[in-house]
């Protein structure tokens, strides 16, 4: 009886194991739509993000390239880390960019080191490469959205100088770019311009020395340790302290566009809380700039700052952009946020005196 009593339970669990329901496989396209496809566009077609459907380009890129890009995105850049997907997700989301290659042939490359020279190298890299990747390697300004680049590109060159960057790419894939070039993009075949291998050898040792000066990840404690909202107490009555909010956006060079009650637009008249105020301002020429730099600043401008009274408190205040420009990613756009960090404190520190 022992021996049909061991055998029945085996059997049972084989059983009771197969009948448990097995984790689903990533879905690559899922997760491509919620991750990529805000900045890469829903088919990869582009738009703050370069094209990622182009033929040329996932016929110039392998697996490793695309994984390591994005593991630890590009610093500084607009492209962020992403550091909360695991490895399957990853390989699935790769699956889903490979679905837009035609030709179903995957890229290889080694990873052994060319040597070349690399002072021969950085004079060939200022006469080719410099006009579209930056004199010392930083990427094209702004972002792949018009406003923001020339209209004759179709995307910003990318940053070389970057951690992320060189990090991703191995030196034969780099090498296979400088020769093929980038159909569909200004990035023309080295060849083509007359250019021999050894002269692409100098080139990609000079591009690796970058290595030394790379931009690496930033510290994102301080930013986090940075408060969402900028805030200051009033001594003044409401209606005073709006008045000094003005006063104080005009003398720093910010034009009024308007005052309003938060709540206008969102509930019947009778029912809104008169007593929160958002005054709108705005330095046209900044907002410009910044609008070139990255169109998504537009998010937080123009300009606002609200005043509300709250348990016999009068409070002002307005977005920290130095917390908002973490989630841009854009080094750039940081220099812009700092600067508007200093206005707003300037001017609520000046309205509240």
């Amino acid at each position: 009886m022992k021996v049909p009593l061991i055998r029945f339970c085996i059997l049972l669990s084989l059983l009771l194991v197969a009948s448990q329901p097995q984790a689903a496989s990533p879905d690559g396209a899922h997760l491509y739509a919620q991750n990529c496809a805000v900045c890469h566009g829903e088919t990869g077609t582009g738009g703050v993000g370069i094209p990622l459907a182009l033929p040329a380009f996932l016929a110039s890129v392998d697996d490793a390239y695309l994984r390591e890009t994005i593991q630890r995105g590009r610093p500084g850049r607009i492209m962020p880390a992403f550091t909360r997907l695991g490895a399957a997700e990853i390989d699935a989301i790769i699956d889903h960019l490979r679905s837009w290659q035609k030709d179903k042939v995957t890229p290889t490359f080694a990873k052994t080191a060319i040597v070349g020279d690399a002072v021969k190298g950085a004079t060939l890299y200022a006469l080719r490469c410099a006009a579209c990747h930056g004199d010392h390697g930083q990427g094209g300004h702004g972002t792949g959205v018009t406003f923001s680049r020339p209209r004759d590109l179709p995307i910003i060159a990318p940053a070389l100088n970057n951690h992320g960057f060189l990090a991703s790419a191995t030196d034969a894939l780099i090498k296979a770019t400088l020769m093929n070039g980038r159909e569909g993009t200004p990035m023309v075949s080295f060849l083509k311009q007359g250019l021999s291998e050894s002269d692409i050898h100098n080139v990609v040792s000079y591009v690796r020395s970058f290595a030394t000066t790379a931009t690496a990840q930033p510290a994102t404690a301080a930013v986090e340790a940075e408060p969402a909202m900028l805030v200051m107490e009033s001594p003044y009555s409401l209606e005073e302290t709006v008045e000094s909010v003005k006063r104080a956006a005009v003398g720093k060079n910010f034009r009024l566009i308007r005052d309003q009650i938060l709540e206008d637009g969102l509930f019947p008249a009778e029912q809104q809380n008169t007593r929160q105020v958002m005054v709108y301002f705005c330095n046209f020429n900044f907002l410009n700039d910044a609008l070139a730099l990255d169109p998504r600043v537009g998010l937080f401008l123009p300009c606002r700052v609200t005043v509300i009274e709250h348990e016999g408190k009068v409070l002002v205040m307005t977005i920290n952009p130095k917390r908002l420009s973490h989630l841009f990613n854009n080094a750039e756009l940081d220099r812009a946020c700092d600067e508007m960090h200093k206005l707003y404190a300037e001017i609520l520190e000046e309205a509240t005196l």
